[in-house]
């Protein structure tokens, strides 16, 4: 039985991702319990920021696993676009989920949503492996 992935391993994987990705400038990362967004960050080199929603899995409980899966991506999602604002500064989003609710996002977010929003999927494996979605590669899933 695969250990759970809990949204504090998924935020910290996204965090070393980002370091090694030269994002680090200005980084703030809210508590399990904080209100706001989960990782707001700005790019070393530019004027370019992240901010990030991130979740967890739910329980091991097989007969409600998928359909938990699917609640935690909408919810996360959910709570991205309300964050989402038409300031002066030019936002990127993300949303970092298990690879389990990765795979959902995928698969049912719209790619051209994902384009028109700026909008990246940051999948994270047992391991702390983090792979970045694109709306290009959100696309080529999809097709």
């Amino acid at each position: 039985m695969k250990k759970i992935i809990s949204e504090k391993f998924v935020k910290q994987a996204i965090i070393k991702w980002l370091y090694r990705h030269s994002w680090a400038r200005n980084l703030q990362a809210g508590e399990l319990r904080d209100k706001g967004i989960d990782i707001r960050v700005r790019h070393n080199e530019y004027s370019r920021y992240f901010l990030i929603e991130t979740k967890g899995e739910g329980s091991q409980n097989s007969k409600s696993r998928k359909s938990q899966c699917e609640t935690h991506f909408i919810y996360g999602l959910g709570r991205i676009v309300t964050r989402m604002n038409a300031g002066r500064a030019r936002y990127y989003y993300g949303l970092g989920l298990p690879v389990s609710n990765a795979r959902i996002a995928i698969r049912r977010l719209p790619w051209q949503a994902a384009k028109k929003l700026l909008l990246y999927i940051f999948s994270v494996d047992h391991t702390g492996r983090v792979m970045q979605y694109s709306w290009q590669d959100l696309k080529r899933a999809q097709e």
